[in-house]
């Protein structure tokens, strides 16, 4: 019992530290995404135009 109570703090840091940067990556590529669709948006409103 003594091992869980040893090993479980670092645990639950690491799987703290997962979700945050599974966020934080998650993030990242819906904001790429969106820039790029913003990007298609604005060539395509530039082909229009001319």
């Amino acid at each position: 019992m003594e091992y869980v109570a040893v090993i479980l703090p670092s645990l639950g840091v690491g799987a703290l530290f997962y979700f945050a940067m599974k966020a934080i990556f998650n993030a990242d590529r819906h904001e790429r995404d969106a820039l790029a669709q913003a990007e298609r948006d604005a060539d395509s409103k530039t082909d229009r135009e001319a």
